[in-house]
């Protein structure tokens, strides 16, 4: 095989343009077939076989630089720098990483998990190349979904009044992860529908350059007339207008017309767009027959695209939920960020088709997009992953819990996430929400308990309230046939004990559990607390416990600092009982990489084990036998 011979970018220039296309088809063979086995992004980076080559061919990585937005579409930039041989171990621990990643190799000179950051990278790198004197180039490679995101946007301006030497490769796929919406979607359709205006154009400065120079007047006729016939040739010409040289829209499967371009673009002076038009999916018909479905994939058949039978998740009982909800109250609507499929919100979306709101890659807007409905009455659910939550962090302060709007935010994805790693960790979200006035954070247990704290958030009128859950199959527990409310701040005996009270909030609770198990098995009683929230806590019982004199475990699946646990030792710093004994289990200080859940609770050491350890430290002993 071709592919077999290319271990660096340099491999690359030796082959000829035939065998180009015979490399591409190559690479797709490749990705299908180890992804088979690991899953992983399969459709982005089926769509991006050429364009990648192309500009491994075009251009000089690392010393020009190639950006990745988002970067699950850089599997084909990471084969062609020496990792192909790395594959079977994608998104595995210690493994590959699914994403850019700089101590993986000198050509990965940006990483990103989340979208819309490549342009500032871009312009950040341009400008410091300038300013020491040095002559590479910036590629930017972003999509036409990230290219929503405010962020992009700022960018695109910022890039364009400072005329800057940035080469802007837009990969128009007419995707994200789901369709993409939007008046700016809908303006690549029409560029994507005009197929000659870089000719029409090209043909216009022609012309304009053949009539003599009779004086300043005829002069700036023939620029004004020049400006007017661009807003003739196609509806909008945005991009030249913030200052780019726009070329395309192109084929981006047509590596000939590819190489073409990019040499092009290498010899225009200033910012310049390439329009590429390209195919999710390309190359594997179920992948694209179903671009949202194979966007993100686990493993399956090749032959059929059969995929193993998921087992029901906790997004499942959330979309369920959501819908028995909407049902009994017409003022509940839902919001989502350019994720209505991973949110679980497709049946939703069909059922009460002018209740979902899909906003795009725009967490921000979304987030005060839902505080402008609360203010008229209505119940916005915010369904969002805890990761990108972070995106819109200055909205949740200023905009919703400051005027203390009745928005409810679903924090999916929230702890561990496993092979997304540590872009998409969401270890976050409560400890940056806790500080926020106003603020009520739940976190359940298990799945019917889920069900109760979207009954409580549906009714609930005091200002902002978030549930938070994982990216995890629900544990099977029995589920109540009636949706009850919950009293606000109150957590929940759910096994008596002595001397030691494992206080833990969230689904991490199923490993506390099992910690009791193993312990009651030795004779050991602790008392098992599903805090259930974390603001307010319930501090009536904490207090109870530090009067007693229960030394106290809090376990939680988030970040140490200034989590659940912190909250805790708050309390009894503000009441003043500065001697009772709190330990923190939860995610220490730094980035949790790629792996299964399983392999990250026990690095982190979120285990039964250590929980039991734990305790079994803290039990008092009376002369060599534990006193019951």
């Amino acid at each position: 095989m071709l592919l077999t011979t290319i271990n660096d970018p340099q491999d690359l220039k030796k082959c000829t343009q035939p065998q180009l296309y015979t490399l591409a088809s190559e690479i797709r063979q490749f990705l299908v077939e180890n992804l088979s086995k690991t899953g992983g992004h399969l459709a982005p980076n089926l769509g991006v076989v050429e364009l990648t080559l192309a500009l491994h061919y075009a251009f000089e990585s690392p010393r020009d630089k190639l950006i990745w937005d988002v970067g699950h579409q850089a599997y084909v930039h990471k084969m062609l720098t020496g990792r192909r041989d790395l594959f079977p171990t994608l998104r595995q621990y210690k493994g590959l990483c699914g994403f850019p990643k700089m101590i993986e190799s000198p050509h990965d000179v940006w990483e990103t998990g989340h979208s819309s950051t490549s342009l500032s990278a871009a312009m950040g790198m341009a400008t410091a190349r300038d300013l020491k004197k040095e002559k590479n180039h910036v590629v930017a490679v972003i999509g036409d979904g990230a290219l929503t995101g405010g962020m992009a946007l700022e960018a695109l301006n910022h890039i364009g009044h400072e005329r800057k030497n940035v080469i802007v490769v837009l990969n128009d796929n007419e995707m994200s992860i789901a369709p993409n919406v939007g008046a700016l979607h809908n303006y690549l359709g029409k560029l994507r529908s005009t197929e000659n205006y870089q000719w029409a154009k090209d043909e216009m400065e022609g012309l304009l350059k053949s009539i003599p120079a009779v004086g300043g007047k005829l002069a700036n006729l023939a620029e004004r007339f020049k400006d007017s016939m661009k807003y003739l040739l196609v509806s909008g010409v945005l991009f030249e207008e913030l200052g780019f040289t726009y070329i395309g829209p192109i084929d981006g499967h047509d590596l000939g017309l590819l190489l073409d371009t990019m040499k092009t673009a290498k010899q225009t002076k200033g910012p310049v767009l390439i329009h590429a038009i390209t195919k999710k999916g390309k190359g594997y018909a179920p992948a694209e027959a179903d671009s949202v479905k194979w966007h993100g994939i686990g493993t399956y058949k090749i032959e059929s695209g059969d995929t193993p039978k998921s087992a029901p998740t906790y997004t499942s009982i959330f979309a369920e939920t959501m819908m028995q909800l909407a049902s009994e109250d017409k003022n509940i609507v839902a919001v989502t960020p350019a994720m209505p499929a991973g949110s679980g919100l497709i049946p939703f979306g069909q059922k009460f088709p002018e209740r979902l709101f899909d906003v795009g890659i725009a967490e921000q807007h979304a987030c005060t997009f839902a505080a402008g409905l609360a203010t008229q009455g209505l119940k916005p659910v915010l369904a969002i992953y805890s990761t990108f939550l972070q995106r819109a962090y200055d909205q949740l302060i200023h905009d919703v819990a400051r005027q203390k709007l009745n928005v409810v935010f679903a924090v999916d994805r929230a702890g561990l996430v496993g092979a997304d790693g540590e872009t998409h960790q969401g270890m976050y979200d409560t400890a940056f929400m806790r500080i926020i006035p106003n603020m009520v954070i739940m976190a359940p247990k298990d799945e019917n308990e889920l069900r109760h704290m979207m009954k409580t958030a549906s009714v609930y009128e005091e200002g902002p309230i978030t549930y938070r859950y994982p990216r995890l199959p629900v544990r099977g527990v029995d589920m109540d046939e009636e949706l009850k409310v919950l009293p606000i701040g109150k957590a929940e005996i759910v096994r008596e004990g002595k001397h030691v009270a494992i206080v833990s909030f969230g689904h991490v609770f199923e490993v506390a559990e099992q910690a009791v198990d193993q312990l009651k098995s030795e004779g050991f009683e602790p008392m098992l607390v599903n805090a259930r929230f974390c603001k307010p806590l319930d501090e009536e019982l904490l207090l109870r416990l530090a009067k007693e004199g229960y030394h106290i475990i809090t376990v939680e699946e988030g970040a140490e600092m200034g989590g659940f646990g912190s909250a805790v030792l708050e309390c009894y710093n503000r009441a003043g009982y500065h001697d009772v004994n709190v330990q923190m289990i939860a995610v220490p200080d730094y980035f949790v990489e790629h792996g299964s859940v399983k392999e990250q609770r026990l690095e982190v050491g979120l285990t039964a084990e250590n929980i039991a350890s734990r305790v079994r430290a803290l039990m008092p002993v009376t002369k060599g036998v534990v006193e019951a």
